[in-house]
């Protein structure tokens, strides 16, 4: 295909969401769309578990919340000038490529599709567990099989979740992000209803500081802002790249103070009681916990969908590279995608220790060291010492403290709990 370049030397193509490349054109999705995607990336199950990373590591433990929101955001424009340098990077591998050649293309596809496919594994994991608590005496029976109800509901979040998977315009697919921002405004004011006017209260002043929860705070934070792999999908797709910088700005202001102020309630309300999702601690009778707890499952509806597209759109276009013509059989892809991740949810039943095991290996890998590899190759930057250099080698630092320590800590608890 022949490409076009503007002036300001951005990628001028279609989204590669299906591997078309029939026109040459811009991308069409607005600021205010990109940024629903991008809050959509951000915000959503990490409200869940925030003040269960709190209750691990102590009130000093928001601190790690922040210097993570800060490194990130600071990674997610080291992506942005990744993909300024070359015109024609339009994906995560695609920097890869251009920093490390092959290697590295395929070692950032390998950690971006391990991440994202068990991201959106947890969000079926995270839909059964809250409907199995809302209606724990719920039984299915298909075809003679029993089905418990954890497992049932499983199924059912996977059926409604499979159109939003089908779809492929991501200016449609906006509405449903734009859903699930709403959604996490709607479960942080059904909490604090729960708390102020439902006899909960905050009551529990919890501790200062736990050193040996601080590996589990840092993991789960850090799973909390892993929408990275997501971010040059969504820069390829606007119609005004210039304003990326600011999409990423609104974004990561709104996701951390919805982090900051959902932690501080649930670890006000249960103390080190809080479960990996804070629902589970909500009593099921009252009016507001229900309404929290059916909120929350738009959120996997809503970014199940977005986190798959970039491992969906290398799966499409590495099979209409072999079969050269586009095929019927595009949409079974998709599919067969959303039944392995079923499979996976029904196998693996910690959602907590799970999440925090991607957000230490996958997750600090995918969002902090490998954007800043990958800047520093691109750039050039290594070469001369400066302020730079020195921002980014703290970064790389703080990444790998995170991911042998909480990789580490998450293992160890997956085996006890076997």
């Amino acid at each position: 295909m022949e490409r076009k370049y503007q002036s300001e030397n951005f990628v001028s193509l279609p989204l590669l969401l299906g591997g078309s490349d029939e026109t040459d054109q811009t991308g069409k999705t607005s600021f205010i769309k990109t940024t629903f995607h991008g809050l959509n990336a951000l915000s959503g199950v990490g409200i869940l578990s925030t003040p269960y990373a709190l209750s691990s590591g102590g009130w000093l433990s928001m601190i790690l919340l922040l210097l993570i929101a800060c490194a990130t955001f600071y990674t997610s424009i080291l992506i942005k000038r990744c993909m300024d340098f070359d015109p024609t990077i339009t994906s995560y591998p695609d920097i890869g490529d251009r920093a490390f050649g092959t290697s590295g293309r395929i070692l950032v596809s390998i950690f971006m599709t391990l991440e994202l496919y068990l991201v959106a594994t947890g969000f079926l994991i995270l839909a059964g567990d809250n409907l199995h608590n809302l209606l724990p005496d719920v039984n299915f029976e298909f075809w003679g099989l029993g089905i418990g109800g954890k497992q049932s509901f499983v199924l059912i979040v996977a059926l409604l979740i499979l159109p939003t998977v089908l779809l492929k315009n991501m200016s449609i697919l906006a509405y449903v992000s734009a859903s699930a921002v709403l959604a996490s405004l709607v479960i942080i004011g059904s909490i604090f209803w729960a708390a102020t006017y439902d006899g909960i209260g905050f009551h529990k002043s919890g501790v200062v500081v736990n050193w040996g929860g601080i590996p589990t705070s840092f993991s789960l934070y850090a799973f909390c802002y892993c929408a990275h792999p997501v971010f040059p999908t969504l820069y390829t797709s606007m119609n005004k790249q210039k304003q990326f910088s600011k999409v990423m700005l609104l974004c990561f202001l709104f996701a951390t103070i919805t982090y900051a102020s959902i932690a501080a309630m649930g670890y006000s309300m249960f103390g080190s009681e809080v479960e990996s999702q804070i629902t589970l601690n909500l009593p099921t009778g009252n009016l507001s916990s229900k309404l929290a707890i059916y909120t929350t499952l738009i959120n996997p509806i809503a970014k199940y969908s977005l986190m798959m597209t970039p491992v969906i759109n290398r799966l499409e276009e590495r099979f209409q590279s072999n079969s050269n013509k586009e095929s019927s059989f595009i949409p079974a892809i998709r599919i067969t995608l959303v039944i392995s991740s079923v499979i996976v949810a029904l196998t693996i039943p910690f959602f907590g220790y799970l999440m925090s095991l991607v957000g230490a290996f996958l997750s600090v890998t995918a969002s902090v060291l490998l954007p800043c590899l990958c800047y520093l190759k691109i750039s050039g930057t290594y070469r001369k010492l400066g302020f730079e250099l020195v921002i980014i080698g703290l970064i790389l630092l703080m990444g790998i403290l995170i991911l042998v320590t909480g990789t580490y800590t998450s293992l160890i608890e997956i085996i006890r709990h076997l």
